[in-house]
């Protein structure tokens, strides 16, 4: 999944006077720095399943993980279309970034292998992971990994200027 430059467009019904629009090199360098995510799925239902979690920007995709039996995993089986979250709590300053597209499961192991090592370079030792048969193995448990490749992404810069961005990638609607 190689990094594409999107089209871009500030959105002006909810920007300041002299917002402009962010570059999406800077949405991909504070996607890379976030500590924290919150995943949103769709239960089998409809109901929205969201929950906060750890993950890693590699290869032009958001990368997390989960149990296979995971209330998150089983939304995954019915519906791979997510949106995943990132930025601050706070009004006046810095940005939140929203993540739409589809969740790929990764088990390739070689990539698993390098995946692994991202998430311990990001994490440290606590989230160290092996592979085996295509998955993340941690202890006694097994995690699935999912690849993101946004679709469509949005960026709310907060404070003056207020700026709302979006970012489509080809084929994307």
């Amino acid at each position: 999944m190689p990094d594409t430059e999107p089209l871009t467009a500030l959105d002006e019904r909810y920007s300041s006077a002299r917002a402009t629009a962010a570059d999406w090199s800077d949405a991909v360098a504070a996607l890379a720095r976030a500590e924290v995510y919150w995943l949103t799925t769709v239960r089998p239902d409809g109901r929205p399943h969201v929950t906060p979690l750890i993950g890693v920007w590699e290869d032009g995709a958001l990368h997390f993980c989960t149990g296979a039996e995971e209330r998150k995993a089983k939304n995954l089986r019915s519906n791979p279309h997510v949106a995943l979250t990132t930025g601050c709590n706070t009004l006046r300053e810095g940005c939140d970034l929203v993540v739409e597209g589809e969740a790929v499961q990764v088990s390739d192991e070689r990539r698993l292998r390098r995946l692994a090592g991202a998430w311990e370079a990001k994490y440290g030792t606590e989230w160290h992971f092996d592979v085996a048969n295509g998955v993340f193995v941690h202890g006694a448990g097994e995690a699935l990994v999912f690849a993101v490749a946004p679709r469509t992404a949005f960026g709310f810069g907060k404070g003056e200027p207020y700026s709302q961005t979006r970012w489509r990638f080809t084929g994307s609607g």
